[in-house]
């Protein structure tokens, strides 16, 4: 969600930026935009859609002479997608680009038009810029920044060029911003991957530091005074573009979860490693997250539940905040998150550090803020997914939760003899064998693509696994998906029930196979069109379209399972000539609430 990058060096400006605006396209933009200076002229470019639209602008002009400049990507919150509203946004001296919301934007921009400014755009960065404008006409700019700052309410993140100042200025509260450190040249980036081809090393911005870059310096300042922060490196590989032959990201990271997990579970048969996963001395854990990763949540809140007797809750990061807390004194606050820089979870964790409880972070990125703020963390490795529906970081996040619940069942002893770890060491290669049957995803995308509406229906941890699939398949597809628990549909939802609608119920576990089955009866005697996703010791279902999985351990049943509906949803979605690695109105890293 939105990036930003700055630069200042001896480089051609608008290669830098530019290739740090395509290293964050994975996060999500519907526009995009560059501001650069040769030191006496300023030029503004800017672009709807992707960027190499924008960098069709770009070359038609003559650009080689700037020395220094940002550029953005944005993804709307504040005022449609549009040229007037994409970034940069120039008012008067100020020229900068901003991740965030300003809350009290409406209120300033009242005054500030009472004050003589008029503004192009419905954006809430336009109004950040005009005030840091103002400020400016009666005083330097460093003070001016600060002023400004204590007058916005919100989340931000600003890069910001002066007229007739060499100088880039970066600051920030809540949304993410580093400084990269070159040889004779600066950065500054809204994540590593934008700058990680230039440099590794870096300085991490906490909130009311204000940073000032040219190609030789970088002084960091906080309440007026200049302070020395440490400089850090990155051991982050940057972004693949690469697609490996196969037609999409979405596709090619589908198929990289049997190596991947095989990473994961390697490292942890080390009893050492495994031991760090061990949760056994909790009474009670919240889980928080959002979206796919909060449906991991719930894959984990069943597995705990159901093998190591311990109570979870799973909230929406969104919600939890918002929501009294009732802890007790063995309470555990997991968060998960692929970015590790989810707005919503990230209050949640500080939340909880306020109460005084411990947090523990399930993250991909190394150098995100959950990664640096929580008391424990697991990293999940996954590297960087390209296409903004997730799959190969959302199958780590299940298995991390599965091997804590493993280990602390085992702890605890919970478990039978025959439990072993073998079932994980076997995973990848089941794995490979779900993912070599595309034929089978591909016919049954066939009958869904022409829809308009379908249910996925299951009890218990296959709900959860329902409510994955359904996401995807709305992510990428933009067929209309509802995941529903399979015996509360006949309370009134099945009212929606149309002939020949799809209803695709998952049944991986024998308790609840007879249940399941009936519920999706109970459509069918409705006109509903039944699909069942099984496994191969419950495959006893005559007259279905079916899509059948290896049976395995139920502490890795589930990612069989949910690759099998990536793929489907992936199928659908190629037949429905959908843009599948940037659907629309989506970000990759939601980093405003």
């Amino acid at each position: 969600m939105c990036g930003i990058i700055g630069y200042v060096g001896n480089r051609k400006t608008t290669d830098v930026l530019l290739n740090g605006l395509y290293a964050l396209e994975y996060r999500g933009y519907d526009s995009a935009g560059v501001a650069i200076s040769n030191g006496k002229v300023e030029k503004i470019i800017k672009s709807v859609g992707r960027v190499n639209e924008l960098e069709k602008k770009v070359d038609k002009d003559n650009l080689s002479d700037s020395i220094f400049g940002i550029a953005h990507t944005r993804w709307a919150t504040n005022g449609e997608a549009n040229i007037n509203n994409a970034h940069p946004h120039k008012v008067g001296k100020v020229t900068l680009v901003h991740n965030g919301i300003i809350e009290n934007a409406d209120l300033l921009k009242e005054q500030l038009i009472k004050d003589g400014y008029k503004f192009t755009s419905d954006t809430d960065s336009e109004v950040a810029a005009a005030l840091l404008d103002q400020a400016l006409q009666t005083t330097d700019v460093l003070e001016s920044i600060e002023r400004v700052t204590e007058k916005l309410k919100g989340s931000y993140a600003f890069g910001i060029m002066i007229e007739g100042d060499n100088n880039l200025y970066a600051l920030r509260k809540d949304s993410p911003l580093l400084i990269g450190i070159g040889d004779n040249e600066n950065f500054l980036a809204s994540d590593i991957t934008a700058i990680i081809k230039y440099t590794n090393k870096y300085i991490l911005l906490d909130v009311k530091d204000i940073a000032v870059l040219n190609k030789n310096s970088v002084v960091i300042y906080h309440d007026g005074k200049e302070i020395q922060k440490p400089v850090q490196l990155s051991d982050s590989k940057g972004v693949d573009n690469t697609k490996n032959g196969y037609a999409h990201h979405m596709l090619k990271e589908i198929m990289e979860e049997p190596i991947v997990l095989s990473r994961l579970i390697e490292k942890y048969a080390n009893a050492e490693d495994l031991a760090k996963l061990d949760l056994h001395d909790y009474e009670e854990l919240d889980i928080v997250a959002c979206g796919s990763a909060m449906y991991a949540g719930l894959v984990g809140q069943n597995l705990f539940e159901e093998y190591a007797n311990i109570k979870v809750n799973v909230y929406p990061a969104s919600e939890y905040r918002y929501k009294k807390k009732i802890y007790n004194q063995k309470s555990l606050v997991i968060l998960i998150s692929q970015s590790g820089e989810t707005a919503d979870t990230i209050a949640a964790m500080r939340e909880a550090h306020e109460l005084g409880i411990e947090t523990l972070g399930i993250v991909n990125n190394p150098d995100s803020t959950i990664a640096r703020e929580c008391d424990r963390k697991i990293l999940t490795n996954a590297g960087v997914e390209i296409a903004v529906a997730t799959t190969k970081a959302y199958i780590l996040q299940v298995c991390v939760l599965s091997l804590m619940t493993y280990i602390t069942a085992k702890n605890k002893k919970l478990l039978s003899d025959n439990q072993d770890y073998s079932c994980f060491e076997k995973l990848p290669a089941l794995l490979k064998e779900v993912l070599d049957h595309e034929e089978e995803y591909e016919s049954i995308a066939e009958k869904l693509y022409k829809k308009e509406s379908c249910f996925y229906i299951g009890r218990g941890i296959d709900y959860a696994l329902c409510m994955e699939g359904s996401l995807k398949l709305k992510e990428v597809s933009y067929l209309h998906s509802e995941a529903y628990q399979a015996g509360e549909l006949k309370h009134g939802t099945i009212s929606l029930i149309e002939e020949d609608m799809p209803v695709l119920c998952i049944i991986s576990d024998k308790n609840l196979k007879d249940k399941s089955i009936s519920n999706l009866k109970e459509t069918e005697a409705r006109g509903a069109r039944g699909i069942i996703i099984t496994t191969k010791d419950l495959d006893d279902f005559e007259g279905y379209d079916k899509i059948i999985v290896p049976t395995t351990s139920m502490f890795t049943q589930s990612m069989l399972i949910v690759p099998a509906l990536q793929l489907l949803s992936y199928y659908v979605a190629l037949k429905r000539g959908c843009d599948i690695d940037k659907p629309r109105n989506l970000a990759k890293s939601v980093t405003v609430e």
